[in-house]
């Protein structure tokens, strides 16, 4: 039997392996993304928009449907593309030989020409609370996965669905992230199935809505990853620069909770818009060049798809929604982002600890499954 003092220094070796960790700079990137939505009536053929994704240094494109002109434009190119399966097909998806369908005219087609490797199943479903499109989720991610099995197409096409931030109950601090009690159910269906799969989980962040919310607390520095004072969480001892890395922490504390530590995660949608209505706080050309400019520059250890590509003039709702485009229909930037494949080597804390919330998580619990033992 070990004494009181070897477990405590064991715990210590431990915590201090953990204070290393994050401590180190972020110096692997994932991919650059872009959301190419079209609910426009003057936006320009797809053929034109490959050389622009091309030339902010995306390497990915996120489209809402299965667009045939879109998926032809981008054939012979290197850029992964995601479609999606519509919320409204969600029902017929729960058949398997439908499932096969759609797979076969709207994937199989265009490949190997196309290089398809996601299929986004729904968008923001949960947040909907539409017990018709909830129930018949998972079991369309399901098929749709089948459909990739039977046709051998698994291994290079993922079955996802983005998740609106909403899903979320506490995400400040990070580390106390934690999802909606009466989502969970649905929630765990869908972690038990990336987990199957190796597929991630994605969410929508948007940093500018908290700000539009609550702009008189919430400094504008904080959120357009600008130099500021941050904050430190009580319980980590991180140290966060910018609401984006805080949130994307706060979502794996509330995997984690769950029992989803390994469960990868994937920014769907991000972006800040240009123009808006008179009560839409921060909604300028200025903030827009900053957060999507700064953002796009960094080392971010997940995919992040920014949104969106292009203003699109028939989206309803405010005037924000119909300018979250880097891009004029003309082809011409809304604003100038910078050079976005000169990254740059971050080293705050914040940036250098993205995924320090599994970390902590993890030695916290060797540190107690050890001491147990010893």
């Amino acid at each position: 039997m070990e004494s009181d003092s070897s477990k405590s220094n064991f715990c210590l070796l431990l915590f201090f392996l953990l204070v290393s960790t994050t401590m180190l700079p972020a110096m692997v990137s994932a991919s650059l993304g872009i959301n190419y939505g079209q609910i426009g009536d003057n936006l320009p053929a797809p053929e034109k928009a490959v050389p622009l994704v091309q030339s902010i240094g995306a390497t990915k494109v996120r489209l809402y449907d299965a667009n045939p002109l879109v998926l032809r434009a981008f054939a012979g190119t290197d850029i992964e593309l995601t479609v999606e399966v519509g919320n409204e097909h969600l029902s017929e998806m729960s058949d398997p030989q439908k499932a096969l369908d759609w797979v076969r005219s709207n994937v199989q087609e265009y490949l190997p020409a196309t290089n398809i490797t996601g299929i986004m199943v729904g968008n923001e479903v949960l947040t909907l609370y539409d017990s018709g499109l909830s129930n018949n989720l998972v079991a369309a991610m399901q098929t749709i996965h089948g459909a990739l099995l039977t046709l051998g197409l698994d291994k290079q096409i993922k079955v996802t669905t983005s998740h609106s931030f909403n899903v979320m109950e506490t995400s400040y601090p990070p580390s106390a992230g934690a999802f909606k009690q009466d989502l969970t159910g649905h929630i765990t269906e869908i972690l038990e199935f990336h987990n199957q799969t190796g597929s991630p989980f994605c969410v929508n962040i948007y940093p500018y809505f908290a700000y539009k919310a609550n702009p008189e607390k919430i400094p504008l520095a904080y959120v357009v990853f600008e130099p500021n004072s941050g904050f430190v969480d009580p319980n980590t001892s991180v140290k966060y620069d910018n609401m984006f890395f805080g949130q994307i922490d706060a979502v794996y504390s509330a995997l984690s909770l769950l029992g989803f530590e390994e469960v990868s995660v994937c920014v769907a949608e991000t972006g800040w818009p240009s123009k808006g209505d008179a009560d839409e706080a921060g909604a300028t050309i200025d903030n827009a060049a900053k957060y999507n400019g700064n953002l796009m520059k960094m080392n971010i250890e997940v995919d992040v798809y920014i949104f969106a590509l292009f203003n699109e003039n028939r989206k309803p709702g405010p005037t924000s929604e119909r300018n979250f485009g880097l891009f004029k229909p003309d082809t011409s930037p809304v604003y100038f982002v910078g050079d976005t494949t000169n990254k740059l080597n971050t080293t705050d804390e914040a940036s250098a600890s993205l995924s320090a919330i599994k970390r902590f998580r993890l030695i916290l619990f060797l540190c107690l499954a050890s001491t147990a033992l010893l």
